[in-house]
C-alpha cells in the first residue's frame, strides 16, 4: 500500500466528495479491492469516509469535513507531505498516526494547495539506505522509542565484536542514518572522562528491558545538534594523513567519489594550476596509506602519487596485482 496512493486517493475524493470503486480503481489502476483496502486504511486513519452499496452508491467523504489555512503555502505544504520517512516511523509503530497527520493537512489545504500537494506525494519518494543493503534487524526498537518517549532507563545488552556486556541507558533520542537505526544514550555512573552521550547501533542491541527508573534530560540537549556535531568529530578521526597526487581532469571529476567525499570536495577547493597537460597537484587527506591505495585504485591511469613513497608503492603493487589477475588467459598459459 502506497502512501502516494492514500494521498492521492483522499484529495479525489476531497474534491469529488463521492466516487464509486470502480471509478477510483481505473483512475489509480489497481482492483477494486485494493481501493476498499485503501479506504479501510483512511477510516482506520481517522479519515471520515463511508461506502453506500447499490445504484447512485460509491465510497463518499462527509461533507464539510474541512477547516482552511490561508497562510501555509504551497512551499509549506509540500515539506510537510514529503519531509516524513514512512518506513522509519512504520518501524516506530507510527505509520498509521503518520497517515492520519497527512489526512488531516490535506483536508484544511484550500483549493489553490491541494494541486500542489497531488504533485508533491506523486513524485517525490524518499529511501533513506543505500543500494544493495538488507535492512537491519532491529527487534528492539519498539521499546528503546518507548523508553526514549517516556524518558524511562532501559538495560539492555550490547554486542562487541565478539562478546556481550551489560548497560544501563538513559535513551535522548534515536538517529536513521542510511537506512541505520542508532539511539543516543547517557550511562549514569560513567567515569567522569567518559560522561555525556554515547551512540549504540540498535542492530547490536541483543536484549532489551525497560526499568521502572525515570531520567531528567540534560538541560539543553538537542539531538540534531549534537548528533551533526559527534559526526563531524567522528569524520575528523578517521582523516589522519595527508597525501599529495597528480590528477588528471578525469581524475579530478571522479575523486570525491573514489575518495571520503567530503575530503575530495575538501581537496578540489585547494587544487594547483593545471600543468601544460591539464592534470593538476592535489593535497588529499586520508584515512591511511592503505585505505588511500585502494580508494585511489578506483582511478587507474588518471592520477599519479607524488608523496608518499609508501603509497605510491602500494598502488603500484595493487595495479601490478590487479593486471596479472586479469591478463590474457593465452598469456597466463
Amino acid at each position: 500500500m502506497k502512501a502516494s496512493r492514500l494521498v492521492s486517493l483522499l484529495l479525489t475524493l476531497q474534491q469529488r466528495r463521492s466516487a464509486t470503486a470502480a471509478e477510483l480503481a481505473a483512475l489509480f489502476e489497481v482492483s477494486e479491492r485494493t481501493v476498499y483496502r485503501d479506504v479501510a486504511a483512511l477510516q482506520a486513519a481517522g479519515v471520515p469516509l463511508w461506502t453506500e452499496p447499490g445504484r447512485g452508491g460509491g465510497i463518499r467523504l462527509l461533507a464539510g469535513w474541512r477547516t482552511r489555512l490561508d497562510g501555509l503555502t504551497g512551499s509549506e505544504a509540500a515539506a510537510l507531505l514529503a519531509g516524513a520517512a514512512p518506513q522509519a516511523l512504520a518501524e516506530l509503530g507510527l505509520g498509521s498516526v503518520l497517515l492520519a497527520a497527512q489526512a488531516k493537512l490535506i483536508a484544511t489545504m484550500p483549493d489553490a494547495l491541494r494541486e500542489r500537494a497531488r504533485t508533491i506525494a506523486e513524485r517525490f519518494h524518499l529511501d533513506a539506505p543505500g543500494w544493495f543493503r538488507r535492512a537491519e534487524d532491529v527487534p528492539h526498537l519498539a521499546v528503546i522509542a518507548d523508553a526514549v518517549w517516556h524518558q524511562r532507563r532501559v538495560a539492555v545488552r550490547y554486542r562487541r565484536n565478539d562478546t556481550s556486556v551489560r548497560r544501563v541507558l538513559e535513551p535522548l533520542g534515536l538517529v536513521l542514518k542510511a537506512g541505520v537505526w542508532y539511539v543516543v544514550a547517557h550511562v549514569p555512573a560513567t567515569a567522569p572522562e567518559r560522561a555525556g552521550p554515547r551512540t549504540y547501533r540498535l542492530g547490536r542491541i541483543t536484549a532489551a528491558e525497560p526499568l521502572d527508573e525515570a531520567f531528567a534530560r540534560p538541560e539543553g540537549f538537542v539531538l540534531a545538534q549534537w548528533w551533526a556535531r559527534s559526526a563531524a568529530a567522528f569524520d575528523r578521526t578517521l582523516i589522519r594523513e595527508t597525501v599529495l597526487l597528480r590528477v588528471s581532469p578525469a581524475g579530478l571529476r571522479d575523486l570525491p567519489g573514489a575518495t571520503d567525499p567530503a575530503a575530495g570536495a575538501e581537496a578540489l577547493v585547494h587544487v594547483g594550476p593545471p600543468d601544460g597537460t591539464g592534470w593538476c597537484e592535489v593535497t588529499l587527506a586520508v584515512e591511511s596509506v592503505k585505505v588511500a591505495a585502494h580508494q585511489l585504485l578506483a582511478l587507474g591511469p588518471e592520477v599519479e602519487v607524488l608523496a608518499p613513497p609508501e603509497l605510491r608503492a602500494a598502488l603500484a603493487a595493487l595495479g601490478a596485482a590487479v593486471a596479472a589477475r586479469n591478463a590474457p588467459v593465452a598469456a597466463q598459459r
